[in-house]
């Protein structure tokens, strides 16, 4: 016990500390020291913000840190990084990797595992490398098209603030609204006679049909032929009377046709008309009457 003094309980206690220290510090940075893993090397020519102690994920899952990058000074342009992933995890050959932007603004570095379950990356060997821009290098590429938009958005509010100063735009929507209330008023009064005029309208088209079914029915058990034949009988009786009408055989078609008779008819009256004027003008001359019995001479 002699050699454990003070000041080597003091050392013994400041190294297990700093011990402490750097695996709580590794494992803060999601590196378990006492874990095995398994190292892979991943070739970027843009690592775009990529730290150590990144995450890896493949397929939505964590399953590894970035613990440490490596820049090639010998060939521009070219950076390694390298992840140590869980020693389950199998990289198929074909697989690659891709850097994502978080919503932070932090850089994540997923594996995109091909579809190959034959051949395997081994432990060592590289990854090829890519950058997915994400949704802050989208917008960096929508700002080029933004910028062209602005000048016309700004003539677009220009022209709407000179619209909306002009002074009839309030007469123009006055009137607007004053339409639309006649289109309401026009519809309620619409909806009233489809309510009450069209149900009646209805009703009479329906009785007149009613009346056009009880006519046809009606025509339908007429006797067409027996009315055809009165009628033809009727004109053959016609026929004969003008026919008789138009011949002299006979008193009315004497009457009708014979000159000397209608002449005598005409000056017979012509008589009966004067005899009666002059006896009117000269009663006495035809009527003889006296009180006395006596004759004037």
């Amino acid at each position: 016990m002699k050699y454990l003094t003070k000041e080597v309980r003091i050392g013994i206690a400041g190294v297990a500390a700093l011990c402490v220290l750097i695996y709580g510090i590794n494992y803060l940075k999601g590196i378990h020291l006492f874990k095995p893993t398994s190292y892979f090397y991943v070739k970027f020519s843009n690592i775009s913000g990529l730290t150590k102690s990144s995450p890896v994920f493949a397929d939505g899952y964590r399953v590894g840190i970035v613990s440490d990058i490596i820049y090639d000074y010998t060939q521009n342009g070219r950076v390694v990084a390298e992840i140590d992933v869980d020693p389950s995890l199998r990289i198929p050959k074909g697989s690659t990797a891709e850097l994502t932007s978080e919503l932070m603004g932090g850089m994540k570095l997923n594996l995109l595992l091909a579809n190959n379950p034959r051949e395997r990356y081994a432990i060592g060997d590289t990854i090829q490398g890519n950058t997915e821009n994400g949704l802050m290098g989208k917008v960096t590429q929508m700002m080029p098209q933004v910028e062209k938009l602005l000048p016309k958005m700004d003539s677009i509010l220009t022209s709407l603030n000179t619209l909306l100063a002009d002074p009839t735009i309030p007469q123009s929507l006055h009137s607007l609204q004053s339409t639309l209330d006649n289109l309401e008023s026009g519809s309620r009064q619409l909806n009233v006679m489809m309510s009450r005029d069209i149900p009646q309208l209805t009703d009479k088209l329906n009785t007149i049909g009613n009346n056009f079914i009880a006519i046809s029915d009606n025509l339908k058990q007429t006797d067409y032929n027996t009315l055809l034949t009165n009628v033809n009988a009727t004109l053959e009786n016609v026929k004969r009377i003008t026919d008789q009408l138009n011949q002299k055989d006979n008193s009315l078609g004497l009457l009708l046709n014979d000159s000397a008779l209608y002449e005598n008819l005409t000056a017979t009256t012509a008589n009966a008309a004067s005899l009666l004027e002059d006896l009117k003008s000269n009663p006495k001359r035809y009527v003889h009457f006296s009180l006395f019995g006596k004759k004037n001479k």
